[in-house]
């Protein structure tokens, strides 16, 4: 493997990890601030359970986050790259 080839997986493998530890940090933080208002509806409202609604708002985009996180996407954008190129270079000549 040449020196560029490993310089590219190495900074592919670190943005995978910085995405997976910004995902860590945002399940972490959904975790405490819903644990907090669970608590406080609780204590203020106990009939009334409005904490679902911000819970659920988040939590959407937590799971989409989680899903462009995790879910290998990186295949799917290199085969459309090459489609792109073959229809492109076909155009030129």
């Amino acid at each position: 493997m040449t020196d560029e080839e490993e310089f590219s997986l190495r900074r592919r493998a670190e943005r995978r990890a910085d995405a997976k530890i910004a995902f860590r940090t945002h399940l972490l933080t959904y975790v405490m601030v819903n644990a907090g208002l669970a608590a406080i509806n609780y204590l203020t409202s106990p009939g009334e359970w409005w904490v679902v609604w911000p819970m659920l708002g988040w939590g959407i985009g937590l799971f989409a986050h989680g899903f462009a996180t995790f879910v290998e996407t990186g295949d799917m954008r290199e085969r459309q790259i090459e489609k792109e190129l073959k229809r492109l270079r076909a155009r030129r000549g």
